[in-house]
């Protein structure tokens, strides 16, 4: 239709014209009210119906053999992590439609995903998740472009993201798609937000079933991770995929099980329900800022800051090869019921986990006596590694409770590259920029002494700490090695020179040489630590902002 066509149809205005009747979209009303009101209630009505069907998600019978395996639905999920009614939908209505010739719906399939904003504990979070009624969570259009979405969003929100996932993430059907130039061949974007986003704000995932392919990398590529027992799969290929690929079949109960990633610390951390994880994430997020240009907020303190613990005193024992319980120091000297551990199963010769100090947030580091006698192997080094990166990336200052006996020796260990992982932990213990606190509560033997401080924080010892180069009783025989093999008796040579040693072993000469800033009771152990954490908020202040290296995964 030619202009002057167009004028003799509609009615030219100043700087248009008006479409003629036989011009407007299907479905849209010609009724006027005195001639100047045109209703989009037909419109409105179409938005809520898709909208109803939505909610329905994938029908009745698709959610209630959801339910009927005991699971919650993706709607109630996200419902039952955030704050009662705070949960605002993005992209409700997205989906596949079909149209008949007069372009009127004649079918409709929501996308299989969630996305939206809500409220954690009270501060505002991204989340998102796969809905397995439909499709069984594999990746569609829309769901894929949510999926991108929630990482942009929550980098120009600068709000945490949490994914609640459970799927197959793509399919083979999806192939015929790329094949015909409709999507992006080229996988390389599928993931490369996280790098950003994993440097600016908190990142939280739940495998809530089974999680395979680009849905189980999501899992992984977060800076906590949790997993239910005997409910969550995770792997890169689901069984089929793996019976294709090497000729058999392996169930995904042996496959992916939490007993296998917990341990090799794929995931951080397991529960015992899909409860579990919710309340593991809320308590994750709230010792974090809501991104790096943020502190971590602090809780109104309830524990006195002056609190002795008397347990401090007896909690090491005497005898030299007794393990103990390190979760006893820290639980005397942190907030009372504050530490929430990270990745228990994982490099147990370490414990790791997130605490507060007269209201504040910190990073907590020990060694664990009962692993490895404490000895840092390659897995101890990986878990120090991300969680130092953690807390920098997020401004929470550390505080090291050190029974530090070496690297790891062996020929497992050094098959496990544990010289090449344990100097890695070092460089990114002193990489880190936020202010450390280190008490040695017994022993500080060897380079891998080192990955308990960056040499610029208060270094404190209690009086059952010791420190050197080798143990004694290693480095007797490493020193005195011929005179022992040419002694009469051998074995009472060794012996008498361990006691020889032994006398020279004591916390006061290196306190003498101010090696150390003092040697304290370690009762002092908490008020010591509330002043640290105290002096620390103005250097805190300083280092908002993303680091220049920033955390992987």
């Amino acid at each position: 239709m030619d202009f002057t066509s167009r004028v003799q149809a509609g009615r030219v205005y100043q700087q248009g014209y008006a479409e003629p009747a036989t011009l407007r979209a299907p479905g849209m009303s010609t009724e006027t009210s005195e001639g100047t009101r045109m209703s989009w209630l037909p419109e409105v009505e179409e938005i809520n119906q898709r909208r109803a069907i939505a909610q329905q998600m994938g029908g009745a019978e698709a959610v209630e053999r959801k339910r009927a395996q005991g699971s919650l639905t993706i709607r109630e999920r996200i419902n039952a992590l955030l704050d009662e009614g705070t949960f605002r939908e993005l992209g409700p209505i997205a989906g596949s439609v079909e149209y008949d010739d007069d372009y009127r719906r004649s079918g409709y399939t929501p996308a299989n995903s969630l996305l939206g904003t809500g409220r954690v504990q009270g501060r505002e979070v991204v989340v998102r998740g796969e809905d397995m009624t439909i499709r069984g969570g594999s990746s569609d259009g829309g769901g894929r472009s949510k999926a991108y979405y929630s990482e942009h969003l929550a980098r120009s929100l600068r709000l945490p993201l949490v994914g609640l996932h459970e799927g197959a993430g793509g399919s083979i059907t999806s192939n015929r798609k790329r094949a015909g130039g409709n999507e992006r061949g080229m996988t390389g974007h599928l993931l490369s937000p996280y790098a950003d986003l994993l440097a600016t704000v908190p990142v939280a995932t739940a495998a809530l079933g089974s999680c395979a392919g680009i849905v189980g990398a999501r899992v992984v590529y977060s800076h906590f991770s949790v997993m239910i027992k005997e409910r969550s799969f995770l792997f890169a290929g689901g069984p089929p995929v793996v019976e294709r690929a090497l000729g058999k079949f392996i169930p995904k109960e042996e496959l992916g099980n939490w007993r296998i990633h917990a341990f090799n610390g794929t995931v951080d951390n397991v529960a015992d329900d899909e409860m579990g994880c919710f309340e593991q994430i809320r308590s994750f997020l709230s010792y974090l800022p809501s991104n790096v240009w943020e502190l971590p907020p602090r809780l109104e303190p309830t524990d006195d800051p002056d609190r002795r613990d008397e347990i401090l005193l007896e909690v090491v024992p005497r005898e030299r090869r007794r393990a103990f319980n390190p979760q006893k120091i820290i639980r005397s000297i942190v907030d009372l019921d504050s530490f929430f551990e990270i990745s228990p199963y994982f490099g147990r010769a370490l414990t790791t986990g997130l605490a507060r100090v007269d209201g504040y947030a910190v990073g907590v580091v020990s060694n664990n006596p009962n692993g490895n006698g404490g000895a840092m192997d390659s897995q101890a080094s990986e878990k120090l590694v991300r969680f130092v990166d953690l807390c920098d990336t997020f401004h929470l200052p550390i505080v090291s409770f050190e029974d530090e006996p070496g690297f790891m020796v062996g020929l497992e260990a050094e098959r496990a590259a544990t010289l090449r992982k344990g100097v890695r932990a070092l460089a990114a213990v002193h990489q880190t920029t936020v202010p450390w606190i280190k008490f040695i509560v017994r022993r500080a033997y060897g380079v891998a002494a080192g990955a308990h401080h960056t040499g610029s924080g208060p270094v404190y010892a209690w009086p059952s700490g010791e420190w050197g180069s080798l143990p004694i009783e290693g480095g007797v025989w490493a020193a005195h090695r011929r005179e022992i093999e040419a002694a009469a008796d051998p074995e009472l040579r060794r012996l008498e020179l361990e006691r020889e040693y032994e006398k020279i072993r004591t916390p006061f000469g290196r306190a003498e040489g101010f090696g150390l800033h003092d040697l304290i009771d370690p009762r002092e152990s908490r008020p010591l630590t509330v002043e640290f954490v105290r002096r620390s908020q103005h250097v805190l202040k300083t280092l908002i902002g993303p680091k220049a290296r920033p955390m992987r995964p």
